[in-house]
């Protein structure tokens, strides 16, 4: 059995399959995982979230910021924003089918040594931390009542510190904001979520979540999407960034889990 990883879809089906395609992928024996934003921006969201749910146990993913957009949205908390693609699916037949499995999925896989998440992992968080805490989302949203409670304040970037003491829904919030939106923050934890600069050039007194020296989870492999101004170049030790922009243009980019080894496709 091989594992391949794949970055964010948001609607690119072709390109997936392409690759799929190039290694020979067998759902039969092969697994398909993903580190989110299954869906929007693209040209074929309802179709890639069909495709990936038809794979069945062939298929793993976590949650990503559009993911969980689509669900607020199919909540009917927030509207569509114009640059959506997501008519489809909430148009479609098996919008409830699909709309529950898509609900399902975690915030964080760990395997061995490695840890998929769509953004990233805070500095003060260790590995068991982190997935207590998406374990902690994960019933949440699975939970009807509670998922409702949840979309209906998802949208927003406070608190933007972590403690223990925080209540729901805002430690909800936070823990997802970490998760699925982080690209910023500062030692301790403190998220930056309006700044648009490079990771070369962080505001001042942030750095890019995986920069911090003392991050808890930096002797882990930590594989991730959501920050396609990385590029997917090296950035350290231990970290494998997927997000190669393939929905604005750049390659599709899959990683063979036991290998390493990286395949792109264009758009």
């Amino acid at each position: 059995m091989t594992t391949f990883v794949v970055g964010d879809l948001q609607g690119c089906l072709t390109p997936l399959q392409r690759l799929l395609e190039t290694v020979k992928f067998d759902p039969g024996k092969d697994q398909l995982w993903s580190v989110g934003d299954l869906v929007n921006r693209g040209p074929q969201s309802l179709e890639t979230l069909r495709f990936c749910y038809q794979l069945g146990d062939a298929f793993r993913t976590v949650l990503g910021n559009h993911d969980l957009h689509l669900l607020a949205v199919a909540h009917g908390v927030r509207k569509p924003h114009p640059s959506d693609t997501l008519n489809d699916i909430l148009d479609a037949p098996d919008r409830e089918e699909l709309l529950k499995w898509l609900a399902q999925q975690p915030l964080l896989l760990a395997h061995k040594e490695y840890l998929l998440v769509h953004a990233g992992i805070p500095p003060q968080w260790s590995r068991e931390e982190a997935l207590s805490l998406a374990e902690e989302m994960h019933q949440v949203l699975t939970d009807e009542q509670q998922s409702a409670a949840f979309f209906e304040v998802m949208y927003g970037n406070e608190p933007d510190l972590w403690h223990n003491a925080l209540l729901p829904p805002l430690r909800w919030r936070l823990i997802t904001n970490y998760l699925t939106r982080m690209r910023f923050c500062s030692t301790e934890g403190q998220l930056e979520l309006t700044s648009k600069a490079s990771p070369q050039e962080p505001p001042k007194g942030f750095a890019p979540w995986y920069a911090h020296t003392h991050r808890k989870t930096r002797h882990f492999k930590i594989i991730f999407g959501h920050w396609a101004a990385l590029e997917g170049k090296p950035i350290g030790d231990n970290l494998y960034p997927l997000d190669t922009g393939c929905v604005w243009g750049g390659p599709l980019r899959m990683m063979a889990l036991d290998s390493g080894h990286y395949y792109h496709c264009q758009p």
